[in-house]
């Protein structure tokens, strides 16, 4: 009994030292995180509005236009974008090891794929069929694909940005905020994407 209590102590004790050593600016991060999260929720509330209130999709008002989906493109496009998590990942445990050539490669990894997703996603709209003045659905699809591409545009400089620091060796096992951070952006516009992927294009006929 008295062995679970230290262990238990022990372990409370390590958790609480594990959050003291998180820098204020890793929870404005996070609260920045969440300030986005709620702002492409509220695209997705209003999204689903207009979906609901036409009764088809694309609404009927939009007849005079055509919608071709490129789901296929998208679809490959989706994995591409997705992947790029996992050398990102591999880039923030590389930084807590302070191995600095790993965390430089999986980072460079990390841009070159996030790169391929918005150079399609621009092949697509200059391709498309459609544009944001197309009726409703034209407006609302360039909207959220649109906002969420100026945020991918945005998670690239962040990591470039990152990279050029890890090249020069700014960061160490103990010192390395802005790599978790566009860790942390990144894995957020990813998760975002599964969302939009989902309601914009699979839930389309």
């Amino acid at each position: 009994m008295s062995a679970s209590v230290t262990a238990q102590g022990a372990a409370q004790h390590e958790a609480a030292a594990t959050t003291e050593a998180r820098p204020l600016a890793w929870y404005g991060m996070v609260f920045f995180i969440a300030s986005e999260a709620v702002f492409f929720a509220n695209l997705i509330a209003a999204y689903l509005y207009l979906r609901v209130r036409a009764g088809a999709w694309p609404a009927p008002s939009d007849a005079a236009f055509t919608f071709e989906l490129n789901k296929v493109l998208v679809g490959i496009n989706t994995v591409i974008l997705l992947s790029s998590s996992f050398p990102m990942h591999r880039a923030g445990r590389a930084a807590a090891r302070g191995d600095r050539g790993a965390l430089v490669r999986n980072l460079i990894f990390t841009a070159i794929l996030g790169a391929a997703f918005l150079s399609i996603q621009a092949y697509e709209f200059t391709h498309s069929s459609f544009g944001p003045t197309s009726g409703i659905f034209g407006s609302t699809f360039y909207t959220l694909t649109g906002f969420h591409g100026a945020h991918v545009t945005a998670g690239l400089i962040f990591i470039l940005v990152t990279t050029v620091r890890a090249a020069r060796g700014h960061f160490s096992a103990k010192h390395h905020l802005a790599v978790q951070a566009a860790e942390m952006y990144w894995h957020f516009v990813d998760v975002v994407w599964i969302f939009l992927f989902t309601l914009v294009y699979l839930l389309t006929k």
